[in-house]
């Protein structure tokens, strides 16, 4: 490139997504985990006058929205950061059914079931496998058919 000199960063942003140096996802679930919270506590000051139906589409646009960006890219993402993101899905269905107090303590489980979420491990795999399905039966873009199917 000349006399271009090229520095190395910590991390990089493309489209909205953190890459760091050791592409372990690390910056970006730890951005994702403040975007996520920071709107949880935000829901959290309205959540009493709002009806539950109206609390999951604002979780599904505000928090779920953000954990499934990108999340085919999530595949080989450690335990640590599936997790981090996991804690928040649940913190999420805990303020849609106002679970606080002594019913904090209760499984979330039987409530994702009710609102059919999938738990974010889940979630990841899904994404990818539609991926996949959409290549395979030629209903994805062309770019994607190209690298999924030689």
């Amino acid at each position: 490139l000349g006399d271009i000199t090229i520095t190395p960063v910590d991390k990089a942003k493309n489209l909205c997504f953190l890459f760091d140096h050791q592409l372990n996802l690390d910056a970006q679930i730890n951005a994702v985990s403040q975007v996520c919270y920071l709107n949880q506590r935000n829901l959290t000051r309205i959540g009493s006058k709002l009806s539950q139906d109206l609390k999951v589409q604002l979780v599904h646009s505000t928090i779920l929205s953000f954990i499934d960006y990108c999340n085919s890219v999530y595949g080989k993402l450690s335990e640590k950061n599936v997790h981090k993101l996991q804690k928040i899905q649940n913190n999420a269905v805990r303020f849609i059914y106002g679970l606080y107090g002594e019913k904090r303590r209760e499984s979330v489980m039987p409530y994702l079931k009710k609102l059919h979420f999938l738990p974010v491990k889940f979630r990841i795999k899904f994404k990818i496998s539609l991926l996949v399905f959409k290549c395979i039966n030629n209903l994805a873009p062309n770019y994607l058919k190209r690298s999924c199917i030689s």
